[in-house]
Formats: C-alpha cells, sequence, structure tokens
C-alpha cells in the first residue's frame, strides 16, 4: 500500500470523525492515522466529544458521571448540543478554516446512535439541536469502526482496568448491541459520507482499511471543498 504524497492545502482542512460502539478501537486508529497524516506534511488536529475544549470538558465530565441518565435522555441530549456548540465554535472551525485536518472521536452520529435510536429522543429534536450547534459542518468522511458487542466490551474493560465503568461502558448488553445496529443502520443511510469498516482485526489491518477509505472519499476532494 503506497503512501499519499499529499500538499498541505490551501484551503479549508478536512474533518474526518471516528464513530463505534465501546471498545471499537476509536483512539488507536485515529492516533495511527493523525501519524501517517502527519508524515504527509498536513497539519493535524485530534479531538473528541464529548470534550475537546475548555467548556465541552466540563460537560464530558457531566455525562460520563451518570448525571445526563438521572436527568433523562432529552437533558442528556442538551448537554452534548451545549458541549458540540463550544466545541465546533472556539476548535473544530477554527482549525478548518487554517487548513489543518481535524480527525474526531465520536460527533453529531454519537448522538443520533445513544440519544436518538437508544434513548427514544424524537429525530427532529436532534435534527433542531444539530442545526443550531453546528449549522452546515459535516464531516468530509465517517469511520464507523464495527466490532462484536464481546469484543468491544473485553477490550473496553481491559483498557479500563480496576477503574469504574462510565455512563455507558456500564450499560447492559442489549444496550451495546442495539448501539451496534444503530451504527451500522447510519452508516448504510448516508453511504456517501459514512464507511463502515470491520475492526474486529489487529490494528495495523484496521489502519489500512481506514487509510483505503480515506483515499478513496477524501484525497480525491478539492482543497476548496466546502463544509456541506
Amino acid at each position: 500500500m503506497g503512501e499519499v504524497q499529499a500538499k498541505r492545502p490551501s484551503g479549508r482542512g478536512r474533518f474526518i470523525t471516528f464513530e463505534g460502539g465501546e471498545g471499537s478501537g476509536k483512539s488507536t486508529q485515529i492516533k495511527m492515522l493523525a501519524e501517517r497524516l502527519s508524515a504527509a506534511k498536513l497539519r493535524t488536529l485530534v479531538t473528541r466529544e464529548p470534550g475537546g475544549s475548555p467548556g465541552a470538558e466540563i460537560m464530558r465530565h457531566l455525562v460520563l458521571s451518570g448525571m445526563g441518565k438521572l436527568l433523562g435522555p432529552d437533558a442528556e441530549t442538551l448537554l452534548f448540543a451545549a458541549a458540540r456548540d463550544d466545541h465546533v465554535r472556539t476548535v473544530i472551525q477554527p482549525a478548518l478554516s487554517q487548513g489543518t485536518w481535524v480527525l474526531c472521536d465520536r460527533f453529531f452520529d454519537s448522538t443520533r446512535a445513544y440519544q436518538g435510536s437508544l434513548g427514544s429522543v424524537p429525530m427532529g429534536v436532534i435534527k433542531a439541536m444539530q442545526r443550531v450547534t453546528i449549522g452546515d459542518l459535516k464531516p468530509d468522511l465517517t469511520i464507523i469502526l464495527d466490532v462484536p458487542v464481546e469484543v468491544g466490551l473485553k477490550r473496553a474493560a481491559e483498557r479500563r482496568g480496576n477503574g469504574t465503568p462510565d455512563r455507558f461502558e456500564g450499560e447492559n448488553l442489549r444496550f451495546h448491541e442495539e448501539l451496534r445496529q444503530a451504527y451500522r443502520q447510519i452508516a448504510a443511510e448516508d453511504q456517501q459520507r459514512c464507511v463502515l469498516i470491520d475492526a474486529n482485526a489487529d490494528p495495523e489491518t484496521v489502519a489500512a482499511r481506514v487509510w483505503k477509505a480515506l483515499r478513496d472519499h477524501v484525497f480525491t476532494l478539492p482543497t476548496s471543498a466546502p463544509t456541506a
């Protein structure tokens, strides 16, 4: 698999998001892709949701501590929306405007899957919040890493060690099975933006699949591509 000799973009950067259930390998694959893009002389920023900016990190603590679950799915969705608004305004949009490639661990598809499909928050409500928080911004490419639930939960437990499961890791098996199906449905509904990747393999094999998706969907775009 040959390297792409990409030139530093003169216009807008690229926005790549990674999605998937617990233990799907998002952090590992983002790190590997960031290293490869940097080797291709592309400015790269790695960020995450919820979080990624000082204000959003406060929201992250509230959500993962379980506070959002106590308040209910509607309120939890509002917390995510508030965090995303701060993240987009202060981190993502400025970076893209400077020609930086932004790699984000979760974005609005997580809200669609967790709070929409599993939390039963009406999609109309989620889309309304999306219009307010991100406008017409959307990823150039969304990588959805797919692993069997048992594999993902085992990875998450190994990563966590003796730590306490967070708000979502602590959900039951049925929750995680439905989450996997929600992500697969998102990938099927938006094949132009989303690529479903079998992540039940060693990191190098998965990274090769991610790189192919990037070459097929992103490197062919003009550097002045619009955000929507």
